[in-house]
C-alpha cells in the first residue's frame, strides 16, 4: 500500500478515545487518541495541544502557519508529524480534515468541556501510575532492603540532572534531616565525575539516581562513572528496559504523567518518599536524634510560620 494511502487508513482505524459506552467520541477525543501512545517532547506536546484546542482551523493551515501560531520552528511540525508514523505534516494534516469537518458543527461549550476534560485525564493518567505503584509496594522487601543501604552509605550521593533534578533535590533535601552526610550531584560531565570519585574516597557505597524523561545522556555517564569508581547505583525512572536500567545495581520503575506540556510525577513523588521512609526506619535511633535536633534548631531560629 503506497505510504499516503497506508495513514490515511491509519488515521481511519482510530481507537476511539475515552467515552462512555455506546457513545461517539468527541472530535478532539478522536484527535488526542491520534497524538497518545507516543513520547512528545514538550514542543510536540504544545503543537498537539494547539490542534486539539483549535482543530477546526489548524487542521487547515500550512506548516508556516502553524508553527508561527504553536511559536516553534517548521522543523518541530514536520518531527512531530514524523513522530506520529507520517511522512510528514501534509499527511498528517490530511488525516486531520475529516476530523475538523466533523466538529464544525461542535459548540464552544462542547469544546470547552473537552478542553476540561483533558486536564482531568492527565489527573487519570497519573491515578493509574498510583494505583500501579501500589500494586508493587504489595511486597516491601526491595524497598526496605534499598532504603537500608542507603541509610548505611556515608556519605550518600543523589545523583539527579536537569528535569530530574527537582525529585534529587527534594529526596535531598529531607534525607540530610535523617543523614549525617547527603551529596548532591545536579551537574553532568566532569564536575559529576569528581564529586562521585570524592564520594566514593570518602567512604560512600551507594548512589541514588533519578532518570526523568527526556532522559539525559549525562544521567548514563554519570551513573558509568560512578560504577567505575566502586559506587553501586539504585535508579528511580519511568523505565523498565534500556541502558539506564542495565546500569542501575537495582531499579525502581514509576510511571510519569505525559499528558501536559510537561511531565508531572505524582507516582515517582510517592516512590521517592518511600525510600526515605525505609531509609528512616533502617536506623531509628539515628533518625530519632537527627530529627529532634534540627525541631530544636527550627525552633532556635525561626525557620517557620505559626500556625
Amino acid at each position: 500500500m503506497p505510504s499516503g494511502q497506508q495513514e490515511r487508513a491509519q488515521a481511519s482505524a482510530i481507537t476511539p478515545g475515552r467515552h462512555y459506552p455506546g457513545e461517539e467520541p468527541t472530535p478532539a477525543q478522536t484527535v488526542r487518541t491520534l497524538f497518545g501512545g507516543h513520547r512528545l517532547s514538550p514542543a510536540q506536546r504544545r503543537i498537539a495541544q494547539y490542534i486539539t484546542d483549535h482543530l477546526t482551523e489548524a487542521a487547515f493551515l500550512s506548516i508556516t502557519e502553524l508553527a508561527e501560531r504553536v511559536g516553534v520552528s517548521q522543523p518541530s511540525v514536520t518531527r512531530f508529524a514524523t513522530s506520529l508514523g507520517f511522512s510528514g505534516f501534509p499527511a498528517l494534516r490530511e488525516a486531520l480534515q475529516p476530523i475538523a469537518l466533523s466538529a464544525v458543527a461542535g459548540t464552544p461549550d462542547m469544546r470547552r468541556e473537552d478542553r476540561r476534560n483533558e486536564l482531568q485525564a492527565a489527573v487519570d493518567v497519573e491515578i493509574a501510575n498510583l494505583e500501579s505503584l501500589r500494586r508493587v509496594f504489595a511486597d516491601t522487601d526491595q524497598v526496605l532492603d534499598v532504603g537500608r543501604e542507603l541509610a548505611r552509605s556515608v556519605p550518600l550521593t543523589v545523583l539527579g540532572l536537569r528535569i530530574s533534578v527537582s525529585l534529587a533535590e527534594y529526596f535531598a533535601y529531607a534525607a540530610r534531616r535523617i543523614h549525617p552526610d547527603v551529596r548532591l550531584v545536579s551537574r553532568g560531565g566532569s564536575v559529576a565525575n569528581d564529586a562521585l570519585l570524592q564520594s566514593r574516597e570518602a567512604g560512600g557505597s551507594w548512589v541514588l539516581a533519578f532518570a526523568m524523561p527526556r532522559h539525559a545522556n549525562e544521567t548514563l555517564a554519570a551513573m558509568r562513572a560512578a560504577r567505575s569508581t566502586g559506587l553501586r547505583v539504585a535508579l528511580i525512572t519511568d523505565l523498565t528496559l534500556g541502558p539506564l536500567v542495565e546500569e542501575a545495581d537495582i531499579a525502581f520503575t514509576a510511571g510519569t504523567g505525559s499528558r501536559l506540556v510537561f511531565d508531572s510525577y505524582a507516582a515517582p513523588g510517592v516512590l521517592t518518599a518511600a525510600i526515605l521512609q525505609a531509609m528512616a526506619d533502617a536506623d531509628p535511633e539515628r533518625t530519632q536524634l537527627r530529627l529532634e535536633k534540627y525541631e530544636q534548631a527550627a525552633e532556635q531560629h525561626d525557620f517557620f510560620l505559626e500556625h
